[in-house]
């Protein structure tokens, strides 16, 4: 599709594009319904919060986002932060934690705009592959570990996110049979639909399916009245705790900030938290979307940063989850045939008339199917897959990966992110990477004709690539490149993983690089990128 023409953007594009980004945009809005509202609850947040967030990503930040079809809104990647930034805050107060997080969130969004600004668009390349994904799978892992509970009914004794897996095993006895026919059912229909082969079931928004049988079961057992059952000589109570509730109108879901505790160091670790873990991954999926955009269309990253801050600082205001660029939903609007950023609109507008227009609907939905809903979203961010990945990288790659997960689900999301670079940069001076050469690249550049030559030496590795980086990305179109590791004691997996990235997108523009002297280096395991040294 690379010869097709490039949509417009702006009110060009909308005129040009508007039914397939408002079809697109629509089966987004189905999708993100459910999630915006599973988001919320597992955050610890009011349900609204995360309906604000959609509305907010769609309506507003499209609209001058750096990226032309990802998806903004809250996201899985966010729940572990704003959980417990919420819980460590309010101390037992979930409404105050919330109305502290809430501040946070101002100010987050106020740093992800400077950020922006002073063009830290590059912000992931010090962030190594395997701590990123290792993050990702202890997010997985936390919301499982949480959701587990809700979607059977049972009301957990431990509040550490350790002792809840711990639990699990022994809390099955405790499962409330009709919740946990609500919650098993989610997963049962999104296991299904995930894997049959069916055209038309491949095209349903699997979660909102999940949820309106969980709604039709929620009738079925009648939900929306306290009452006892009896099973099995055991009586369970249910009733309207296990539903979504709502405020009666829009802005009773108002909720503002409350900076009292600006003055404490542990406000400003969740600012820093939420800040930059926010933009690592709208940054990470504007990247990703880049990567299968049919148009080739690349991201303006520091822009992509502006409009998330702005729109992560309003939100802080009005009471909104942080939002992202979300992958999942990314992908999905790609796939059903998005072309601009109006599809991200028409998905925000979508919400706000449905919470405007029937607001009782969303009560019926019970918070099992939402649980469910999260599980899936956990499995595949812990999927075994990640694991064996890891593994087949080489043994830095794995122990880096498991030193953040481990640090993420027993301490909080930054020190496991900071347990993981220094972890890595450990690995990395043992292998002998020189001191100084962690933080800065020795590089030589030259011309000769249609020929640039680059001599990197000494070491490259994820936390000095950024160097790199920019020489790469500022030399012209259609030349001959030569990238010389003639030089170079060791390189790592991030590193070679960008090589890569920027010797297809060079040569898919017309030019030629040839990266030379990885060969001669040893890698540590059959991996294709896994880090080298020489021996």
């Amino acid at each position: 599709m690379s010869g097709e023409k490039v949509p417009k953007d702006g009110l060009a594009g909308l005129r040009e594009n508007w039914k397939s980004d408002l079809a697109s945009g629509f089966v987004i809005f189905l999708i993100a319904l459910p999630l915006c509202l599973g988001i919320s609850l597992a955050s610890g947040a009011p349900p609204m919060a995360g309906l604000f967030s959609g509305i907010m990503g769609g309506l507003v930040v499209s609209l001058f986002s750096g990226s032309y079809v990802t998806i903004n809104g809250p996201a899985a990647g966010l729940i572990a932060v704003v959980l417990h930034s919420i819980t460590t805050l309010g101390a037992g107060d979930a409404r105050l934690g919330f109305e502290y997080t809430l501040a946070v969130i101002v100010i987050a969004g106020a740093i992800q705009v400077v950020l922006g600004l002073v063009r830290a668009g590059n912000l992931t390349v010090f962030f190594p592959i395997s701590v990123i994904h290792g993050m990702m799978s202890a997010i997985g892992i936390i919301i499982i570990a949480k959701q587990f509970y809700i979607a059977l009914g049972i009301n957990p004794e431990s509040k550490t996110i350790g002792g809840l897996i711990l639990e699990i095993p022994f809390s099955l006895d405790k499962i409330n049979p009709e919740v946990a026919t609500i919650g098993i059912s989610a997963i049962l229909v999104l296991v299904l639909l995930s894997f049959s082969k069916n055209a038309f079931l491949k095209k349903l928004p699997a979660p909102l399916v999940a949820v309106v049988i969980g709604v039709v079961l929620g009738i079925y057992f009648d939900l929306e009245d306290e009452h006892s059952y009896t099973l099995l000589d055991h009586t369970y109570k249910i009733g309207p705790a296990s539903l979504v509730t709502l405020p009666a109108h829009i802005t009773d879901g108002i909720i503002t900030p409350n900076f009292s505790l600006a003055g404490t160091g542990i406000f400003w670790v969740m600012v820093v938290t939420i800040a930059l873990i926010g933009s690592i991954e709208s940054l990470l999926t504007a990247s990703a979307i880049d990567k299968v955009d049919p148009y080739r269309r690349q991201s303006n990253m520091n822009q992509e940063l502006v409009a998330k801050g702005f729109g992560n600082f309003i939100l802080g205001w009005i009471g909104g989850l942080p939002i992202i660029a979300e992958v999942v939903r990314s992908s999905a609007n790609i796939s059903n045939g998005a072309k601009t950023r109006w599809s991200n609109f028409f998905h925000g507008f979508l919400l706000l008339i449905f919470i405007v227009l029937l607001p009782g609907l969303i009560h019926k939905i019970p918070l099992a199917s939402l649980a469910g809903v999260l599980i899936m979203v956990g499995v595949r961010l812990t999927s075994p897959k990640e694991f064996i990945h890891a593994y087949q990288k080489g043994w830095d790659q794995i122990v880096v990966f498991l030193v953040t997960i481990f640090f993420t689900i027993f301490e909080d999301l930054l020190v496991g992110v900071a347990a993981g670079i220094l972890t890595k940069l450990i690995i990395q001076l043992a292998f002998g990477v020189p001191f100084k050469n962690l933080f800065f690249s020795h590089v030589e550049m030259k011309e000769e004709g249609n020929q640039i030559t680059l001599r990197i030496k000494k070491a490259l590795i994820f936390s000095n690539l950024l160097s790199v980086k920019r020489v790469l990305l500022k030399l012209p179109l259609g030349k001959s490149i030569r990238i010389s590791c003639e030089d170079i004691k060791f390189v790592g997996y991030s590193a070679l993983d960008f090589l890569n990235d920027f010797k297809n997108d060079y040569e898919r523009d017309g030019g030629e690089v040839v990266i030379s002297g990885v060969a001669d280096l040893v890698p540590i395991s059959n991996h294709p990128q896994a880090s080298r040294r020489h021996i």
